[in-house]
């Protein structure tokens, strides 16, 4: 039976969004193939910009988090407000960029505000190696659900291929608009799902009410709620806290998936009020903490003693087959919806900022043509890494977000500062890369700055070292700076 309803509702919502993505969509342009024609409006754009607050990160990863180490698990309700606090200053502004010089993708960006190609198709490379880490989770979580909540029903390879697979075959045929359906389907069941364990979970556990199952876990497991949580020697305290929120918050809106979701905005009016009412959204995080301590109190014990699985094997062991087979085609869906729009992404920047490049003569048909095919090869090496690593899902998109951080300097510094170059910002990402992944980081960083992010310092570092190299390099065009920062005329004109 949960085998059924789970295979029902992933195959509905997927004939439902390739319907609904032939209905809406027109020619298969790179426009519309990569950014649904520029013209969501306030509610597509509040499914499109949710898939960021629910995906299967949120669901497996937080409670996983807070069923292993307890109070960091908040990690998740800090830096999701700082990303919206920030979003609806900077989303705006790339929505404008985008809307005024034509751009697609960020490396599109990059490449026009600092007026280089080439640094177009460096950025391009290292979004795409980010993406793919951060497909990774979804299919991570995919082969958990298949293991443990449909009973092993597929091999591990099986399902996390069944998984990229399924993702290709959301947007294959018509793109970001089918992603659009499938997110609003995802939505709408995370909701029902998660306020639905959580109301029934207290009494599955021995627990009296909600409230009650926290005083149950501090009393049962000392300090689970309080930092550093149940892993002292994790090192997860105030300040890991402080700085991974933040390394979050500036890395969010610099995934290249999200600018090209900025650039399918109908106006900044329709973003403004999603960056204002999104947090209120991620509230229900709460919901999902709650059962990452209620699989504690439940004595889970997650296949292979991998806490990704907590709530999975919670629910699998607590409720009858109906509700394990909505969990585990909601779960499909919170993987699929999100993973497809960063195949979309990883696809088209291949397309258009590294293939172009070298091809000058693609067509339009053939840009989207060839993003299709990297998007199958671009699945095969998530789906490689994902059977080579089983992660928590937490480190695993902190690995992600360390990655895309060091291209946030020349994201910010494009909007803020004129003076930026695309020298500087190359030399930038390079000694952040260093900074980071040099065999001598790990212990340095411990030692210099305990309990410190290290994406985060290899940001600053990033930063600094932008802002050094172009001080003394020649800053792009006027025509090129205006792309980040408008003239006042260009100003004038869009607030009228």
């Amino acid at each position: 039976m949960a085998l059924g309803i789970a295979v029902a509702i992933v195959l509905a919502t997927a004939v439902g969004a390739i319907g609904y993505g032939r209905r809406a969509g027109a020619r298969p342009t790179m426009v519309n193939w990569a950014v649904g024609g520029r013209r969501f409006g306030p509610l597509l754009f509040w499914f499109m910009n949710a898939g960021e607050v629910y995906t299967i990160f949120a669901l497996l990863g937080i409670s996983g988090y807070a069923f292993a180490m307890g109070a960091p698990a908040y990690l998740a309700f800090t830096s999701v407000s700082l990303s919206y606090a920030l979003g609806y200053w900077l989303m705006p502004k790339i929505w404008r960029a985008g809307r005024r010089h034509d751009l697609i993708t960020q490396p599109d960006f990059f490449a026009a505000r600092y007026d280089a190609p080439w640094l177009g198709v460096v950025t391009g490379v290292v979004g795409i190696a980010a993406l793919v880490v951060y497909v990774q989770i979804q299919l991570v979580s995919l082969r958990l659900i298949v293991d443990v909540a449909l009973g092993g029903a597929l091999p591990e390879w099986g399902a996390v291929a069944l998984g990229a697979v399924l993702m290709l075959a959301f947007v294959m045929t018509v793109g970001l608009r089918s992603a659009v359906f499938s997110a609003a389907v995802k939505d709408v069941l995370v909701v029902v799902l998660v306020v639905g364990l959580a109301v029934t979970v207290a009494a599955r556990v021995g627990a009296a009410s909600m409230l009650d199952v926290f005083r149950l876990a501090e009393e049962r497991h000392p300090g689970i709620g309080w930092l550093p949580g149940l892993q002292p020697e994790a090192h997860t305290d105030t300040v890991w806290l402080m700085t991974s929120a933040l390394n979050v918050a500036l890395g969010n809106w610099v995934f290249p998936h999200l600018f090209q979701v900025s650039f399918s905005a109908r106006s900044a009016t329709a973003i403004r009020r999603n960056a204002v009412w999104q947090p209120l959204y991620s509230l229900s995080y709460f919901f999902i903490v709650l059962l990452g301590f209620a699989a504690l109190l439940g004595g889970v014990r997650p296949t292979e003693e991998n806490a990704n699985g907590a709530l999975v094997q919670l629910v699998s062991q607590s409720y009858p087959a109906w509700v394990v087979g909505v969990f585990a085609g909601t779960c499909f869906l919170l993987a699929m919806a999100p993973g497809s729009v960063l195949l979309i992404t990883m696809g088209s920047t291949f397309a258009r900022n590294v293939l172009r490049p070298l091809r000058p003569g693609l067509t339009d048909r053939g840009a989207v043509a060839a993003s299709r095919l990297a998007m199958v090869a671009l699945a095969g090496v998530a789906v490689w890494l994902t059977l080579r690593d089983d992660s928590s899902l937490v480190r695993i998109l902190l690995y992600a977000y360390a990655a895309i951080g060091m291209l946030a300097p020349g994201v910010f510094l494009a909007f803020l500062w004129r003076r930026t170059t695309a020298i500087g910002v190359l030399a930038g990402i390079v000694a952040g890369f260093v900074a980071l992944l040099a065999p001598f980081a790990t212990g340095f960083w411990s030692a210099a700055l305990p309990n410190w992010e290290p994406g985060l310092i290899a940001m600053g570092i990033d930063a600094v070292v932008t802002v050094a190299v172009s001080l003394v390099t020649r800053p792009p065009g006027e025509a090129a700076v205006a792309v980040g920062v408008p003239v006042a005329a260009q100003e004038r004109e869009e607030a009228r």
